[in-house]
């Protein structure tokens, strides 16, 4: 299915959550001069319109983004996701939000490489746009899962592999951890980022187990919801599972989620950080 189109939703809380942890993991990877490779499994059209029909549609990055950008008490460890966001809307007025090759795009160096598949051909054809002079981007318009396989391990022995299918397919939530755990076979040392929405609880536990079932070590789950599970339609939360996190992640989530129940959170918003597999 190629339908999914992520501009509906751009800058939205599970946005937010993701996108401020992309920022950290790769700020604490450009500490080191030795390069590293990006790998993004299914990376959308790389920077979104949020005044284009598919986001003004929907308006779902106001109850995001836009309930903290302007915000200047936020905790320190969200700073360098907003600072970001800021400095791609120096009008200061929020028109453009990006994806993740957006985000990744900020940190590249010289040394680094990234690799971002994406099978929907329109944003394919966008986000080859974007990458346009980017050097050491590659693109291509194959399956992502196949596609991290194939990459790892990277040359530098150092690399951030980020999965966020749009979970469309039922299969998508038991073969995007099949392919960390096959990955990780490979390239242990890396570090991982898988992202899920809250949809069927079930389907979160059954990624869970087949974590704990693995023999992937070093796993940190995080998780926030903005309504209770409910059995009726539609994402009531996000989350991430990462494998190998920087060391300080857990503690600078610590200080971020109860910022988020505060600032963009219903009164049934909650959260969760649990040290899913220990290293």
């Amino acid at each position: 299915m190629l339908s999914y189109r992520h501009g509906y939703h751009a800058g939205n809380f599970a946005d937010v959550l993701k996108h401020s942890v992309l920022t950290l993991v790769l700020d604490y990877m450009t500490r080191k001069e030795k390069g590293f490779s990006y790998i993004d499994s299914h990376s959308g059209a790389g920077m979104y319109q949020l005044e284009d029909k598919f986001a003004q549609k929907t308006g779902e990055y106001k109850e995001g983004i836009g309930k903290i950008i302007s915000d200047t008490n936020a905790p320190e460890a969200l700073i360098p996701y907003l600072n970001l966001i800021k400095q791609l809307n120096p009008e200061n007025e929020l028109s453009i939000y990006p994806g993740s090759p957006g985000i990744a795009k900020q940190f590249i160096r010289r040394q680094d490489a990234s690799h971002l598949f994406e099978l929907h051909p329109t944003d394919n054809e966008l986000l080859t746009d974007f990458c346009y002079r980017w050097k050491k981007s590659f693109i291509k318009q194959s399956d992502g899962y196949q596609g991290v396989l194939g990459l790892v391990p990277p040359p530098t022995r150092r690399g951030v592999v980020l999965i966020d299918p749009p979970y469309e397919l039922k299969e998508d939530y038991q073969k995007a951890v099949s392919t960390i755990i096959k990955s990780s076979k490979k390239f242990a040392t890396g570090t991982y980022i898988l992202w899920y929405p809250v949809v069927q609880r079930h389907w979160v536990e059954q990624m869970q187990q087949d974590f704990i079932n693995s023999e992937v070590r070093n796993v940190l789950q995080v998780e926030y919801c903005q309504q209770a599970d409910s059995d009726e339609y539609g994402m009531t939360g996000t989350g991430l599972f990462i494998v190998n996190p920087p060391w300080q992640l857990s503690s600078q989530l610590e200080d971020i989620l109860p910022y988020l129940k505060s600032k963009i959170g219903s009164g049934e918003a909650s959260y969760q950080l649990t040290q899913l597999i220990e290293e």
